[in-house]
């Protein structure tokens, strides 16, 4: 697979754009349309510079364009790793012969090296090996700089037993040094630290572009110690093909387009960020391990792959859809009882996720909750929401929500404490913070005074009376058991504040969710905000009603760590993208609801 095989879904753009925030822009509204396309920027330039490759952006596009990548339907996949999970000593000769055909499949699982490869066409080494010379964006104004956001990060263990590709970004320090984004939690830095134990460099090389799915095999969450390129050979039927690198031995794939070698000496460290990153927030500024650029090799005619992350919905929304298809088999193995699951993309997938199971006895869910909470990266999940098998849909998001709060019990609302991801900036306590379970598998068993709902203007008027920093409310599902409120307010107090106030109003009042910030009237965006902003430990109520505190955290609440900016456009760089007539497909509206403009 390659590009020339997804040519049909690429748009050109051959128009001169800065890489510096407009090539990024651009690729930032395509994915929000209904029908984003593949972008590839043909004249790429910075300073009246011109580059000499393209930059392809959101090459994850939409559904139809990740079903070519993958080859086939992402369910069948999941049905194969399902039924190899569940394969047992055949007996017929039918059952010894599809059970070889199952071997086969894992046969195909194992890397081949070869001897030559595409990917070194060109080789620059010394002097000549300048990151300078390639495309690299810078994608939003308040970005440390520029950064790798598309690279296939390859190392290996100290005694070269395990090796690891995974997805991380790398900030562009001069044209000789990268910024390696591992967090704490992932499989690089567990290898970093083998290596810093023993005081020895570390060999790195970044491989950028070729086959897409070499791409996603980096961000999938295969267990540890398992190198994630044998995915890609389950998933192609055929061996993946790796060549050594010229400076170091580390192995990549060998239809990579562009390949940066190195090492990072574990000693030394150096401030990487902040960067727009795709909780929709920066990540802020902090110390992380330094790539020693050695050799840069390319194929003949090489192109720059980049993504673009942010406020949702983006390229990710599609890529981690795949993820979740293709590994619902393996989360199975741990939760039996698990029928399905989804993430929604304005969860940013580690925020919020969907499960539906066929609960057996009470508690069940709660059991479920944690075998979750155990598994990987499942592990930093911060909300989870469980329904039965009479529910609908996962991703009929309206009523499935409509479904949760017919069936909410505060009885049955667990918060606990727990590992989160390292981007979330909401716990009190760097990597450490609240976990919230919902169980709403079974009818709401507890006896509740029927909620009397107001119109919107009554019920704010009676909210105003009791606080005058409510600016506006806006009600949702009041035709369910347990309606929402949304209440904006004046920051200049803690919500808590407030909330001890409505108690008066309980007869009118379920669910309450305060923020101060512009989405009340967006439900898409306000998941996507509150479910960032939120530690359930702080910030979940479950009194005479619940009450939840979405807005951003400051002194004001006790909070005293530093609180990201949210990830904006630049207002010019729109302006000039939409004089130069390339902003087209998408409404004004819709830029608005996905706030791209104000």
């Amino acid at each position: 697979m390659n590009l020339n095989d997804l040519q049909k879904h690429i748009k050109v753009i051959d128009e001169p754009l800065d890489i510096n925030l407009e090539i990024p822009h651009l690729a930032y509204i395509e994915a929000k349309k209904e029908n984003p396309k593949i972008l590839m920027f043909t004249n790429p330039v910075e300073n009246g510079r011109k580059f000499d490759m393209p930059v392809v952006m959101n090459i994850f596009a939409n559904d139809e364009v990740v079903r070519e990548i993958f080859g086939r339907d992402l369910d069948e996949i999941a049905e194969e790793i399902e039924s190899l999970i569940k394969m047992k000593p055949p007996k017929t000769l039918s059952e010894k012969l599809k059970a070889f055909g199952k071997l086969f499949a894992i046969k195909n699982t194992i890397p081949k090296s070869v001897k030559s490869a595409e990917c070194q066409y060109r080789v620059y080494q010394g002097d000549a090996a300048k990151l300078s010379n390639l495309p690299i964006l810078k994608t939003w104004e308040l970005d440390g700089g520029k950064f790798i956001t598309m690279g296939q990060v390859y190392t290996k263990s100290l005694d070269g037993s395990i090796r690891n590709v995974g997805m991380y970004r790398l900030q562009v320090y001069d044209d000789k040094r990268l910024g390696l984004h591992w967090q704490i939690h992932k499989d690089s830095a567990h290898l970093f630290w083998e290596y810093k134990n023993a005081g020895k460099k570390m060999p790195v090389s970044v491989a950028i572009g070729g086959d897409p799915l070499w791409t996603w095999c980096a961000t999938a969450p295969m267990p540890p110690g398992i190198f994630e390129v044998m995915l890609y050979g389950f998933v192609r039927r055929e061996n993946p093909k790796l060549v050594k690198c010229i400076s170091n031995d580390i192995e990549v794939p060998v239809d990579a387009d562009i390949v940066i070698e190195g090492w990072c000496d574990p000693s030394e460290m150096e401030i990487e960020g902040m960067f727009g990153d795709h909780t929709g927030y920066y990540t802020l500024k902090k110390p992380f391990p330094v790539m020693h650029v050695e050799a840069i090799t390319t194929k003949k005619d090489p192109v720059f792959y980049a993504t673009v992350v942010g406020k949702p919905p983006l390229e990710d929304k599609y890529m981690g859809y795949a993820t979740e298809r293709i590994f619902l088999p393996l989360l199975k193995t741990t939760s039996p009882d698990l029928i399905d699951y989804a993430m929604p993309e304005n969860g940013v997938f580690h925020n919020l996720i969907l499960c539906k199971i066929a609960p057996r006895y009470p508690g069940h869910s709660m059991q479920v909750m944690h075998s979750l909470w155990g598994v990987g990266q499942m592990s930093f999940v911060k909300h989870a929401f469980f329904v039965g098998e009479d529910a609908p849909e996962l991703r009929d998001y309206e009523n499935i929500t409509r479904y949760i709060l017919n069936n909410l019990d505060p009885e049955k609302v667990l918060i606990s404490k727990g590992v989160v991801d390292e981007l979330d900036h909401s716990s009190v306590e760097e990597l450490v913070g609240g976990k919230l379970g919902v169980d709403a598998t079974a009818e709401c068993k507890v006896k509740s005074v029927k909620c009397k709902v107001l119109s919107d203007k009554q019920l704010f008027e009676k909210i105003k009376a009791l606080d005058e920093s409510v600016e506006e409310i806006k009600q949702y599902m009041t035709d369910s058991k347990n309606p929402v409120c949304v209440i904006r307010f004046n920051k200049t107090k803690p919500a808590r504040e407030i909330f001890d106030k409505l108690k008066e109003l309980k007869e009118h009042l379920r669910v309450v969710v305060f923020i101060n910030t512009s989405e009340t009237y967006n439900p898409y965006m306000l998941v996507w905000r509150v479910t960032n902003n939120i530690d359930a430990l702080r910030d979940v109520w479950i009194e005479e009603i619940i009450g939840i505190d979405g807005t951003n955290k400051s002194e004001i609440d006790g909070f005293n760590r530093e609180w990201p900016p949210d990830v904006d456009t630049t207002p010019e760089i729109i302006e000039k993208l939409k004089k130069m007539n390339l902003i087209d497909g998408i409404s004004e509206e819709k830029l608005k609801k996905f706030q791209v403009i104000e």
